[in-house]
């Protein structure tokens, strides 16, 4: 793990770059047209101990079905599976039983803590490795309990097989277009991996269109002619955070997978869209 010293050192060589890509401007297609300029949520993870719980709560449990997707792992919110400490957030999957579970991780959500309608979310993670290993930064329409899934829209900014460690995907779900027939992009990293370091996932969302960005690269924009039934994405969201083990999108662990996995997550930050919300 590293030192709170090393991190600190290193939002500090990064904060340059953040004011450029919060204030700069762009001259190509693969540059994002920043219209986000004030901070309005953000969680650094500089106290040690459990996470914010003004900001997050927990998702507990297997779900149902799995959490939809067959997922293996019992979500909990001990401090082996979700703590602060050194200046990063860390979410830990574990091989063990627990709950009739092989497996323990968790699931962090700001529902009905922030929710917000438009601007820009990014998180700065390290991912994790291995056959059936399954991260996630996302985020969930903050109607869902009386418009269930995928009527409530959802948001992939950073989905991750860790099986595949240099390539991630963003996507959007809603009515006509979820699951497997989600409208996503797969973006590629050359000549590095995401498990190797800290990488910044974020998406730009306005009316007409969802960007979705990898450090500072525009990689794929979805737009209302882009999907294949209603536009849902125009009423607040909130944010979540997860490291999933198995499922149908990863497939199971085997035996080179190992135990512990951690994803480690830097900061995560809102900026207000200049739109009127």
């Amino acid at each position: 793990m590293m030192k709170r010293e090393r991190l600190k050192s290193i939002k500090t060589l990064l904060l340059p770059l953040l004011l450029f890509m919060v204030f700069g401007c762009a001259n190509d297609d693969t540059q994002r047209v920043v219209t986000y300029t004030e901070l309005v949520m953000h969680d650094e993870f500089d106290v040690d101990g459990a996470p914010n719980s003004e900001l997050w709560g927990f998702d507990i449990g297997t779900g149902n079905n799995g959490w939809g997707n067959q997922e293996l792992q019992y979500y909990t919110s001990r401090p082996d599976n979700v703590r602060v400490q050194n200046g990063v957030l860390i979410i830990t999957a574990q091989r063990e039983n627990f709950e009739g579970s092989q497996y323990t991780s968790a699931r962090l959500l700001t529902k009905n803590k922030f929710e917000e309608r438009y601007g820009r979310f990014e998180a700065r993670i390290w991912l994790p490795y291995g056959q059936g290993i399954w991260p996630a930064f996302w985020m969930l329409g903050a109607d869902i309990d009386e418009n269930p899934w995928p009527g409530a829209g959802e948001i992939d900014i950073m989905e991750y097989r860790g099986q595949t460690p240099t390539i991630l995907i963003g996507s959007v779900h809603g009515p006509g277009y979820s699951g497997g027939d989600a409208i996503s992009k797969e973006y590629e990293l050359e000549n590095d991996r995401f498990d190797t370091g800290f990488h910044v996932f974020g998406v730009e969302w306005a009316p007409e269109y969802v960007n979705f960005y990898v450090d500072d690269v525009l990689y794929n924009r979805i737009t209302p002619d882009d999907v294949t039934g209603p536009w849902v994405f125009d009423k607040p969201f909130f944010m979540l955070m997860n490291l999933a083990v198995g499922g149908n999108f990863v497939g199971p662990p085997n035996q080179q997978t190992v135990f512990p996995q951690r994803m480690l997550v830097d900061y995560v930050r809102v900026y207000k869209s200049t739109i009127d919300n």
